[in-house]
């Protein structure tokens, strides 16, 4: 009976905090809304800096990319992704994209671009110089309807592939991404867990990324959210564009398509 007793008494004290900490969470989430404390736009003001800046081996900046809309065209063009590239001859996402363009505009090598993909909050480091280009070009976005083409052979079958590959188990942990992300009201501690089948729902995480990371102390994109997802599921690295990740993230941009992108987000 003393056993019962003191467990109910720890459930009891568990019981306040949990409650107390609901209604903190949603102050929390209340001053993450507010876009005026947002560091991602010092992020953005870094990535421009980048963007222009003339480097690699061919001393060039990366102003004569084409993201889709021509050579050197920025508004609109995330909103527009994935889609087909007929020089690669693939579907790109914007970082894949950015891979591509450094390596034919400034000379720099696949292994050269990848070297350091992502800063990393547990070193105290700022954001890649990826991360921070792909934020700005995202920017150049904002406001604007998500619309990713579906016209191109390519990208119907990408389309395809990323719905399987999101209903596919595996790994150690036997997990999909629908094991998370399938059903409302799904959740990790206090984190809720979008629902990528109900459009409100994904139209609102998709439209609020790349996003600042409060917890880690840097602005994060959707490949980063393809591997960090990976890694919660004990499977080995995603590669930075590769075909998978392009597909899941061409799977989640159509479901969220009409959305309209307000960046850069604010997340836990």
């Amino acid at each position: 009976m003393k056993f019962k007793a003191m467990s109910l008494s720890v459930v009891l004290a568990l019981a306040a905090p949990v409650a107390m900490g609901e209604a903190s969470v949603e102050e929390y989430r209340a001053m993450l809304a507010d876009k005026d404390a947002n560091p991602g736009f010092l992020i953005i003001d870094k990535g421009e800096i980048y963007f222009k800046e003339k480097r690699g081996p061919k001393n060039a900046s990366l102003e004569q990319c084409d993201f889709g809309l021509g050579v050197g065209k920025l508004k609109g063009a995330y909103a527009q992704l994935p889609r087909y590239f007929k020089d690669t001859k693939r579907v790109q996402d914007l970082e894949s994209r950015l891979v591509s363009c450094m390596m034919d505009l400034q000379g720099f090598t696949e292994a050269e671009v990848k070297a350091k993909l992502y800063g990393d909050q547990r070193l105290n480091e700022n954001n890649t110089q990826l991360e921070a280009i792909a934020t700005y070009v995202a920017f150049q976005s904002n406001g604007m309807k998500i619309d990713p083409p579906l016209k191109h052979a390519g990208e119907k079958e990408t389309l395809k592939l990323g719905e399987a590959y999101f209903w596919n188990r595996h790994g150690p942990m036997d997990f999909s991404c629908a094991t998370c992300h399938a059903e409302d009201g799904k959740r990790v501690r206090l984190q809720t867990l979008v629902n990528v089948y109900n459009k409100q729902d994904i139209q609102k995480t998709m439209s609020t990324w790349p996003t600042y990371r409060v917890s880690h102390g840097v602005a994060r994109n959707n490949q980063h959210r393809m591997w960090d997802c990976h890694w919660q599921m004990r499977t080995p690295d995603i590669d930075y564009g590769s075909p998978a990740t392009v597909a899941l993230i061409s799977f989640l941009t159509h479901q969220a398509k009409g959305g309209v992108y307000d960046l850069p987000g604010m997340k836990r």
